[in-house]
């Protein structure tokens, strides 16, 4: 649904405004942040952050840090050395979080501090299957292919159909 792209675009308009002095977004997702040993993830995810200072920290699927709550799960280290990190650069850092919906709050949920800074909240809706189409002809376009009107209409099936199954692996634009 373009959320990395949207996030590249904040940052160069925040930095173009002055809020942020660098501009650079640093995309990860929990295996950027995460690791296997107590005292691990908080210097794996502080050097994720030094890296997003002056610009936007970006982390996908973010619920994934707190959906496997375990002993042996350092997801909620890396979400708590996050909130201390906004804190302390809060005039030079932006995060911004992504996920399922109903997933995210769950998430933002998990953790009182949360839910109050991440207060701003943008529902990308799925792609209708016209607009599938229309991605699918520009990528195709970009390699000098053509789609006669028997494949656009089997494209415009397939992406009716994914999207009316609902299946978890459907992946919008992706598909």
């Amino acid at each position: 649904t373009g959320k990395t792209t949207v996030a590249r675009m904040l940052a160069k308009i925040y930095r173009s405004l002055g809020i942020l002095d660098g501009g650079q977004l640093i995309e990860v997702d929990r295996s950027g942040l995460v690791s296997g040993y107590v005292g691990q993830t908080a210097m794996k995810t502080k050097d994720v952050v030094d890296t997003a200072l002056g610009g936007v920290l970006f982390i996908d699927e973010a619920y994934t840090l707190t959906a496997n709550r375990g002993e042996n799960d350092f997801g909620q280290e890396a979400v708590d050395t996050i909130l201390k990190a906004m804190e302390d650069n809060r005039d030079n850092l932006i995060v911004i979080v992504a996920g399922y919906p109903a997933l995210m709050d769950e998430f933002l949920n998990s953790n009182p501090g949360l839910r109050s800074r991440f207060n701003k909240h943008i529902l990308f809706e799925d792609y209708t299957p016209q607009q599938e189409i229309s991605i699918l002809q520009s990528m195709a376009k970009k390699q000098e292919y053509q789609f006669n009107e028997e494949a656009i209409e089997q494209a415009e099936q397939f992406f009716t159909d994914r999207i009316a199954a609902k299946l978890d692996s459907y992946a919008n634009a992706r598909d």
